[in-house]
């Protein structure tokens, strides 16, 4: 079966060649603004779902995998930094306490649709601000929910996860498997 990633992220393409060979990729392009009132978990299992239904009205003999992850902390969703004030902000809510990694994938194939979300706890550690302006001079943490990348530099600041570490980089492998599996 032909197998599309609704995705440009160099993470997830790399991540998926560990389950399939063969892939295409192609990018949807999306409004990707919370609506109000929009529930952390709604919100990125829509995302996901728009990004493999963009692509599945062009390609509808492909399956089309679309996923997207959000950073939630007391219910708020914490997309991409705006700038280093931002990014200190969201340092600020996330230092030395728990918060959620959501990420969600969507599977489309004609008339087949089939949606999982996958929650990971993430333990801060306590984050000064000089590090968050250390951090955000990396550029690393510029274009991630969240404002970091565990796994990258920012992985420095992670003390202990609960759940999926692949989730987490952004797509959840174990779940995504088995969904392939069952779905062709």
């Amino acid at each position: 079966m032909r197998i599309i990633l609704a995705s440009q992220s160099p993470r997830r393409r790399e991540m998926l060649k560990s389950l399939v060979s063969s892939f295409e990729l192609a990018s949807a392009d999306i409004d990707e603004t919370p609506k109000p009132n929009e529930q952390a978990a709604d919100y990125v299992k829509r995302l996901a779902l728009e990004k493999a239904q963009t692509i599945a009205r062009t390609q509808p003999n492909a399956l089309v995998i679309g996923s997207d992850t959000t950073v939630v902390v007391n219910q708020e969703i914490l997309g991409k930094p705006e700038n280093e004030a931002d990014s200190q902000r969201m340092f600020a809510l996330m230092s030395n306490s728990t918060h959620q990694v959501m990420t969600a994938f969507a599977l489309v194939h004609g008339s087949k649709v089939y949606i999982e979300n996958v929650i990971t706890d993430v333990v801060f550690a306590k984050v000064s601000e000089q590090e968050v302006t250390e951090y955000w001079q990396t550029g690393e943490p510029q274009d991630k929910a969240g404002s970091y990348a565990i796994q990258g530099i920012g992985g420095k600041f992670v003390k202990a996860i609960n759940g999926s570490v692949s989730a987490v980089v952004g797509l959840p492998l174990v779940e995504l498997k088995q969904a392939i599996t069952e779905f062709s």
